[in-house]
């Protein structure tokens, strides 16, 4: 009796399975039989929770992600670097401190934390820092700096932006590069009112603008440009007329954006700074040796959230910055390298580790945002269904938003991209897992490919 059972059931589970691929491949079918698709590739792959294979459309082929990277990159920082690890901001002193002056430089240096000055979380935010920052100096009596205001940037190598990132984006907030230091995420915001600027964020240091604006449309199609260490930006393209629109850019120098406001803060402490700001960076392109921050004389450690709340908010909110940190952070622990290409390299090597094909694995980045970063449906449904089986996936998981179709799932978009990756369990009880990735489609995307998702409701 109870075999016939066990082969009823089984018999039940197929039927159903078939039934949803067929429609999955209805629908599939459909998309890309449509005028937008004419041109596209797709790739689409589901499985149960416990990888039994369900349907797929071109499952193996390659194609470019957008932010559903993000899931690769996630889940090797969590397993290989620890829910619970942080990163480390100090700051210390040269020479000695005597009758209230440091005979000296006070130096502030970091392990790269891309949370420092962050207003993501709620006790870590610029004042947090400032009132700490002040608090230590204050408490070791100092009235006057003699020497310089030190950022130690030279934890990373020199290399901030990935070499596949377009340049288009790199002004733009979600373009920031990745410093030994960053701060504020490395990004301003602007209140433009047509193509006036009215204000911003907070003042930008030594950055001069050229203005190409133009008003007209009822959105913001503005483009940001700047470059590292450059002094120079562009904005450029459309903005609504006569209502105030924020444009949000990324910070060209954030280490020395940093020491201008720490050189602003002593001041309000009534400090006094006799050197200037420096950044390890400027005095290597001015030819000069960098300054080591000391390991003695630290006055102030500051540790970042912990790296479960750093994935949340780099899933969540798809912050760029997070992931090519974490990918340096990944290439300086794993193979001494800080480097982009040895963090991306160390990045597939996990994932092939992990059965992967690495075929279906090309990454260029740690956040997608590389129109060179290729990988398939398969790829991104083997790697979900890894994490599912690990101690970190309800840190990995929370930071999985829902989506306006009502499932849980990472989006990724970029011009000519869009793709969908994550798990759903179905009003049934059913739980699948599941990536899809179109590219070249001639619309947005996103409506298709949740009408194809839906089918898993």
């Amino acid at each position: 009796m109870r075999k016939t059972f066990a082969i009823l059931t089984l018999s039940t589970q197929l039927i159903f399975a078939q039934n949803i691929a067929q429609k999955l491949d209805e629908a599939t079918k459909d998309l890309m039989n449509s005028s937008g698709a004419i041109a596209s590739g797709l790739s689409f792959y589901v499985s149960d929770e416990g990888g039994n294979f369900i349907y797929e459309y071109q499952g193996n082929k390659g194609l470019s992600t957008a932010s559903t990277q993000k899931i690769f990159t996630a889940g090797a920082a969590l397993e290989v670097l620890g829910k619970n690890y942080t990163y480390t901001t100090t700051s210390s002193y040269s020479g000695n401190v005597s009758n209230g002056i440091l005979n000296g430089n006070l130096f502030i240096s970091s392990n790269g934390d891309p949370t420092l000055g962050s207003w993501r979380y709620e006790a870590y935010k610029p004042e947090s820092f400032k009132q700490k920052l002040m608090g230590a100096v204050k408490k070791l009596g100092i009235t006057k700096i003699s020497g310089d205001l030190v950022i130690d940037d030279s934890y990373f190598d020199h290399q901030t932006i990935p070499g596949g990132w377009p340049w288009d984006d790199l002004g733009n907030y979600y373009g920031a590069g990745v410093w030994g230091v960053n701060w504020r995420e490395n990004q301003f915001d602007i209140n433009i009112n047509g193509t006036d600027f009215r204000s911003f964020s907070y003042p930008l240091e030594g950055v001069k603008w050229l203005n190409d604006l133009k008003a007209g449309g009822s959105s913001d199609q503005s483009l940001i440009f700047t470059a590292p260490h450059s002094d120079i930006a562009l904005i450029n393209g459309t903005l609504p007329s006569g209502k105030t629109v924020t444009v949000s850019g990324s910070v060209p120098n954030p280490p020395l954006q940093l020491g201008v406001e720490v050189r602003q803060w002593l001041k309000e402490s009534g400090i006094e700074l006799s050197g200037k700001v420096v950044t390890n960076s400027q005095l290597e392109i001015g030819g000069k040796q960098p300054l080591t921050a000391p390991k003695a004389n630290i006055i102030l450690t500051y540790q970042s959230p912990t790296l479960d709340k750093i994935i949340f908010w780099f899933l969540r909110k798809s912050v760029n910055l997070y992931g090519e940190t974490l990918i340096k952070t990944l290439g300086k622990e794993k193979k001494g390298n800080p480097s982009f290409k040895s963090g991306v390299a160390y990045l597939k090597e996990f994932w092939k580790s992990k059965g992967i094909n690495a075929h279906m694995i090309n990454f260029a980045d740690g956040s997608g945002l590389s129109p060179q970063n290729y990988a398939s449906a398969k790829a991104e449904v083997q790697a979900l269904l890894y994490a599912k089986k690990q101690a970190w996936f309800e840190s990995y998981y929370d930071g999985f938003p829902i989506q306006d179709n009502g499932m849980k799932m990472k989006s990724g978009t970029m011009r000519d991209t869009k793709s969908y990756a994550g798990y759903h369990t179905s009003k049934d009880g059913k739980k699948y897992v599941f990536s899809i990735i179109i590219n070249n489609y001639q619309g947005s995307g996103s409506t298709e490919l949740q009408k194809i998702l839906n089918v898993l409701k």
